[in-house]
């Protein structure tokens, strides 16, 4: 498969494409970097929705992935949204292509990839037909995902009862949450759009503000400022931990917490949270033990898809989460799909205009309505009358 001239990433005249290789393992460290025109090299088995957003978003000219973008365990949706862009992914390129160094142009040629002159790998271009099959496999197989799900769900159970059940671990901090409301940002699936949807609640309701890791940045984007940080501090960048938020690292079950050493290089004071699950789990958690009276989740985890789309065991923290907090959590995914105004403009300005020739028709059944008519007509009168005598001595 050649990609043709007619191809919008189209860069040679033999139809091939040629761009700057920007490398990276994690997919989301690379899209900070990544800038349009670039060729994204990343090493992702199942990308997941999120992970084909961001680089979407970043507008490369190709995707080159070193793993499987579909390994059949479940059907994750990132390879399709990458298509359906119009960005071509060539697939399964094995780790060579992950030598790859940084910023030196790079050339495919249908499923190859070429360092000058030199092959360096060649995969498979994945298209929408192809990703159809593999996302109906993936389907048949789901059985097996559902399984393990459970059982991780089990084994996070036994491992965090404690804090599950009891808020054993639970950290203090000064940010005061009791009968106030809780907004739990994570950059997840709409959460922009949810986040423009909700100014009005933001705005009448002041809920505290809590940014999960990047959460943080879209939180200071849409023009608000997080109250706390919560998160393992890999994707949260300088500027958020600098707002004066408050900020609580997540740590492994043992105390470890890698994040504690860049929030030490720059001045940052930090509370850890030692715990098994997720970032946004320690999050719902902790706004529940210190007494917030509703919680609301934007960009979070939801359905089992999204759950294994994250690709980890720990997801089943997050459905156990859910359980804990119970009635006080309110998921604000997809609600800037759900309302929208259904009044058009047109039918508004007739709404006004109805309500204006009523508020006319009432005042002109009074006396006193009726007299300011009489005054309003007499002044419309000696205006015309007066543009009358302008337009004869202009003539």
């Amino acid at each position: 498969m050649k990609f043709t001239r007619n191809n919008k990433n189209a860069s040679e005249n033999d139809g091939s494409l040629a761009g700057v290789a920007k490398v990276d393992r994690r997919t989301k460290d690379l899209t900070k970097r990544l800038e349009p025109g670039d060729i994204a090299v990343i090493n992702h088995t199942d990308i997941d929705r999120v992970a084909a957003d961001s680089l979407v978003a970043a507008k490369p000219r190709a995707v080159l992935n070193a793993a499987k973008s579909i390994s059949g365990r479940y059907p994750n949706l990132g390879p399709g949204i990458l298509v359906d862009a119009g960005i071509p992914l060539i697939d399964d390129l094995g780790p060579d292509v992950m030598s790859l160094k940084e910023g030196k142009r790079i050339r495919i040629d249908g499923n190859a990839v070429y360092l000058g002159e030199q092959l360096v790998a060649e995969g498979e271009i994945l298209d929408q037909e192809i990703i159809d099959l593999r996302l109906e496999e993936a389907r048949e197989g789901l059985s097996v995902q559902l399984e393990s799900f459970a059982a991780n769900t089990m084994d996070y159970l036994r491992q965090e009862r404690e804090l599950l059940l009891d808020g054993v671990g639970v950290p203090k901090i000064k940010t005061k949450i009791e009968g106030r409301q809780v907004l739990i940002v994570v950059r997840g699936y709409h959460y922009k759009e949810d986040l423009k949807t909700l100014r009005p609640y933001i705005k009448e309701y002041r809920p505290i503000l809590i940014g999960v890791d990047g959460g943080a940045d879209a939180i200071l984007e849409a023009g608000w400022q997080p109250d706390l940080i919560v998160g393992d501090m890999d994707s949260v960048s300088d500027k958020a931990l600098r707002s004066g938020a408050e900020i609580v690292v997540h740590a492994y079950r043992d105390g470890r917490a890698p994040g504690t050493e860049r929030l030490s290089a720059i001045g940052v004071e930090h509370i850890v949270f030692p715990a098994t699950g997720t970032s946004e789990d320690i999050a719902m958690l902790l706004a529940d033990d210190l007494g917030a009276e509703l919680i609301v989740a934007v960009g979070t985890h939801a359905t089992l898809v999204e759950f294994l789309d994250k690709g980890r065991a720990g997801m089943a923290s997050t459905f156990l989460t859910r359980l804990r907090v119970g009635g006080k959590l309110v998921d604000a995914k997809g609600v800037s799909r759900l309302y929208r105004q259904r009044i058009s403009n047109g039918q508004l300005l007739l709404l006004a205009g109805a309500g204006l020739i009523a508020v006319i028709a009432a005042l002109a059944s009074t006396t006193v309505g009726q007299a300011l008519f009489g005054i309003f007509g007499a002044r419309l009168d000696d205006l015309w009358s007066w543009f009358g005598s302008l337009a004869w001595w202009t003539n």
